[in-house]
């Protein structure tokens, strides 16, 4: 198996269809939307969907599993991803009164709970823990993972946000099998910190968020460094008679990690685009090209 099958490991589907935007932090899609959207990322063999908790301040998991309970026997041809760990000041969380984090055994239990009842499901395909507590005890964590596989409500078990030092305290007390992390040609630190190759080396798949760096590169008005790029992948999408955002994509994938890309996008056209994206191999040289329209210089 090479490096860049390992995702299959953990049964996620090459491209994630990122629910973050589907509910009132972005779209609001109806619960017919939202069911909607889930049918057709199956058809694209989009098979995961990644969650958190707090997303639409805790309303979001909701809305999907509304969704799913009125197709429930879609839940077998999918995996659900989701996250705990940040506390939010909300109206939703009236006892919450400053934004922290939280990853004692008591709040990983009941959140992994929670969400188990907001998605309408019996089980929880990978949960993280959205981001590193200065106050984290890898033992306790540990500790709350092991007593929620042992009771069937989740099958594997990631992090979010950690730095490669974090990742391997608490790997050392419990299997991982992945790094969520932020990753695009405007945000290079896991190609040069050590992330991705810690990623190699535990042959995990990182999920890679903000592939597209939120849209900053069709911005009305990018700032120097994103006309810097858009320049290169301009002339690339014309090389290979596709969009930039398929060039952008290309670029993610062909990192020897297997970077999973986590597509926030509600629109089907832009998910199925990824997943064109996926034939498309740039070369090296190109690869290079566009990290030095990022940096601003050549490499070393």
């Amino acid at each position: 198996m090479s490096i860049k099958d390992s995702y299959q490991d953990v049964i996620c589907s090459r491209i994630i269809a990122g629910c973050m935007n589907w509910g009132e932090w972005g779209a609001n899609l109806t619960i017919a939307q939202a069911q909607e959207l889930i049918e057709d990322c199956l058809a694209i063999n989009v098979t995961t969907f990644d969650h958190a908790d707090i997303y639409g301040h805790y309303t979001t998991e909701t809305l999907f599993g509304n969704a799913l309970k009125k197709r429930s026997s879609l839940r077998g041809k999918m995996q659900l991803v989701t996250k705990c760990g940040i506390k939010l000041v909300t109206p939703n969380r009236p006892n919450t009164v400053i934004k922290s984090y939280d990853t004692s055994k008591e709040y990983i239990i009941s959140s992994a709970e929670q969400s188990l009842q907001n998605l309408n499901t019996d089980y929880i395909d990978l949960f993280l823990i959205h981001r590193p507590s200065p106050l984290m005890n890898p033992e306790e964590i540990a500790e709350a993972f092991s007593q929620l596989k042992n009771d069937g409500k989740v099958l594997h078990f990631g992090v979010s946000n950690f730095t490669t030092q974090q990742f391997a305290m608490l790997h050392k007390f419990i299997p991982l099998v992945t790094n969520q992390i932020e990753v695009s040609p405007l945000h290079l630190h896991p190609f040069v910190d050590g992330t991705l190759d810690q990623c190699i080396v535990e042959r995990i798949s990182p999920m890679g968020y903000s592939t597209l760096a939120g849209g900053k590169f069709f911005a009305k008005q990018p700032e120097d460094k994103v006309v810097r790029i858009n320049k290169v992948v301009n002339v690339l999408t014309e090389k290979y008679n596709v969009t930039p955002d398929q060039i952008l994509t290309s670029w993610i994938i062909k990192h020897p990690s297997g970077i999973l890309p986590i597509i926030g996008s509600t629109k089907i056209n832009r998910i199925q685009s990824a997943i064109d994206a996926l034939a498309i191999n740039i070369t090296d040289e190109e690869w290079f090209m566009i990290w030095e329209a990022s940096t601003g210089e050549e490499v070393a």
